[in-house]
């Protein structure tokens, strides 16, 4: 299973998009690209045919990383060619020795990452992330997240429910007792940014610059301040920003992968005409996840079919684990 969206991308091409007897041209650089606007690419010629090198003279596109770049011309005694940065609203970036050089690739590394954060994004509400988190109870309303660490407080939903560990209700004796009770809580939505007086009475203010647009808040009724509650949070799934966010980071559980993975490969080959060996290895895959592509349905289509049965399936594992919880007049009660 993947740790990364990076490796997410991995297993999308690796399992959809580039069958191993499809595999696009490609090399390595033997020399690192360590400045945005250095405009030489040093790359392995051993592992290009004659026809695959031609393929990067003046007029096409390579890349490395999410970076595309224009060839503008080759060098082929020297095994290096000049580029143009940042091409097709790419961004320019440093490259290392070793670094993987994809000639005209058809499913750019930059598409495929936008079209797994899409798939994340519209995942929700038909499923959702779930967190928990330790707060003290206070009177009046409990801000989730400070004006210096806002976190990703803002994606969070609802309350799924709310427990405390006490033996009666004063603050303080919250280690007393082995036993957990239910939180009467509501969550308060407060416009962002949040201006709030601290405790030391300094004028503080919270903003959330990516995200929902809106900070959150706790109430807590028949509790008094100084407990330490758990909460359980409906959650949307973050965005990611980078291939280096983690799975876990993001809300995403490892049986979502193969959702995700189908819808990418449902939305990159829409419209396109794409290789019969690609098709073919598609469609193997599907068979071998017992959903074959039956002759009156494209590939696509199929892919889409697969991806709603995963998501059923995932539905209905997370609405048994958590239940709505019960409201009156929008406060949660803390039962499941």
């Amino acid at each position: 299973m993947s740790t990364t969206i990076g490796n997410l991308v991995d297993r999308v091409y690796r399992e959809y998009l580039e069958p191993m007897d499809d595999l696009q041209p490609y090399t390595v650089l033997t020399s690192a690209i360590s400045s945005t606007s250095a405009t030489t690419v040093s790359f392995n010629g051993d592992l290009l045919t004659q026809e695959e090198e031609d393929m990067m003279d003046a007029g096409s596109v390579i890349e490395i990383g999410q970076e595309l770049m224009f060839c503008s011309s080759i060098d082929t005694i020297n095994n290096q060619v000049t580029v143009v940065r940042s091409a097709r609203g790419s961004t320019a970036t440093t490259h290392a020795i070793g670094d993987v050089v994809k000639i005209a690739p058809p499913f750019p590394r930059k598409v495929v990452f936008d079209a797994v954060k899409d798939q994340i994004n519209n995942l929700f509400p038909t499923l959702f992330a779930v967190e928990t988190k330790e707060v003290v109870a206070n009177s009046g309303y409990t801000l989730l997240g400070t004006y210096s660490a806002p976190g990703t407080n803002n994606y969070l939903v609802s309350v799924l429910k709310a427990i405390s560990q006490y033996t009666d209700f004063e603050s303080g004796t919250d280690q007393t007792s082995t036993v957990f009770r239910p939180v009467s809580v509501q969550m308060v939505n407060l416009p962002n940014p949040f201006v709030y007086t601290d405790n030391g009475g300094t004028e503080r203010t919270i903003t959330y610059t990516s995200g929902p647009n809106q900070v959150n808040a706790l109430q807590f009724y028949n509790i008094l301040s100084g407990h330490s509650t758990f909460v359980t949070f409906k959650k949307k799934f973050v965005e990611p920003s980078a291939e280096t966010d983690t799975l876990a980071t993001v809300g995403l559980e490892d049986e979502y992968e193969p959702i995700i993975m189908a819808g990418v490969a449902a939305q990159l080959i829409a419209g396109k005409d794409i290789p019969a060996a690609t098709t073919d290895y598609i469609s193997d895959q599907m068979a071998i996840n017992n959903f074959p592509v039956g002759s009156a349905n494209s590939v696509r289509n199929s892919l889409l079919q697969y991806q709603q049965l995963l998501l059923t399936q995932a539905r209905k594992y997370l609405r048994a684990q958590y239940p709505e919880a019960m409201e009156i007049n929008g406060v949660n009660i803390g039962i499941q």
